[in-house]
């Protein structure tokens, strides 16, 4: 069981502003991608475009170091590390290992990175920085796995990478995309059942969001009583593991549905709440907290 209190996030990957949320300091917490907008993948729900919104190293001149000091001086505290995966569904990091380990050391750094699929030489590389999280994307029907993000692979295979990090002391942030095979929850029960049997720091929820550009405009998500349906089961399923809703979800009046439905379900953490959704916390015992960072940093 968790104290009353829930965690508002609003990381720097956009600048944030509500009437209830006026504090956002947008360069706290950078999202960089080590490959710019590049990606092998072009999975049918992003497209690229989520990488559009991060610092891209490949426009910087100097290593990832180098660039981690030039935003120490803007004031960062913390780094996402993200970028496009190969066709095997990877990030490539291991390059950038030993400036992820002097980011860590010299600048004292938060990092968390999305690793894609891991093999096992990029998670050990990742336990030797001392990372804060692997954000990994658990994906629990074959199908979705070949039909969405065009991978020749299986569940099995997510199942592995949980397993992978544990087993490196590596800690572990699974997402699961909730509505991802065309508005369906169809493989995201399985994926919570992968992620209970495996060591994790947190859990983060994010629901499909349509976007223009991309196979899935026109794509209904999930309804409201979907998602409440499973933001309770994920907190009864995991009863001592934060669980938080994350940046995605689709915008307009239906996101602030689902912000209630999360903070009724007893979810530990919003980010980038609605308007009005501070307030309905409060008025439901709960002891807000600010932190503008990635789902789950404590400062």
């Amino acid at each position: 069981m968790f104290e009353k209190e829930i965690v508002f996030h609003a990381p720097g990957l956009k600048r944030f502003k509500t009437t209830e949320y006026t504090t956002q300091e947008v360069t706290h917490f950078a999202s960089v991608s080590v490959t710019g907008t590049e990606c092998a993948l072009a999975c049918d729900h992003c497209q690229m475009q989520v990488l559009q919104g991060m610092t891209a190293l490949p426009k910087f001149d100097g290593s990832l170091f180098d660039l981690c000091c030039d935003l120490a001086q803007r004031g960062t505290r913390g780094v996402l590390i993200s970028g496009g995966s190969d066709k095997h569904g990877r990030v490539p990091l291991l390059r950038h290992i030993p400036d992820l380990i002097r980011a860590r050391r010299e600048l004292d750094f938060t990092i968390r990175v999305h690793p894609g699929l891991p093999d096992e030489e990029t998670v050990a590389a990742l336990a030797e920085v001392g990372i804060d999280g692997a954000m990994v994307d658990i994906i629990g029907d074959d199908e979705t796995i070949h039909d969405v993000y065009h991978l020749n692979t299986t569940a099995a295979e997510y199942e592995t990478v949980l397993e992978r990090l544990e087993r490196h002391h590596v800690p572990a942030v699974p997402h699961i995309i909730l509505g991802l095979h065309h508005g369906k929850i169809r493989g995201e029960w399985n994926a919570l059942e992968m992620i209970a049997r495996h060591a994790r720091k947190f859990l983060v929820l994010v629901i499909l969001m349509p976007l223009t550009g991309t196979p899935m405009i026109g794509v209904t998500p999930p309804t409201v009583d979907e998602l409440s349906s499973f933001f309770t089961l994920a907190r009864n399923t995991l009863p001592d593991t934060p669980v938080m809703l994350g940046c995605a979800r689709p915008l307009g009046k239906i996101k602030i549905e689902i912000d209630r439905a999360a903070v009724d379900a007893g979810l530990n953490g919003i980010a980038f709440p609605a308007e009005g959704i501070i307030a309905y916390a409060r008025e439901r015992g709960f002891n807000p907290k600010f932190v503008d960072a990635c789902c789950g940093v404590n400062w």
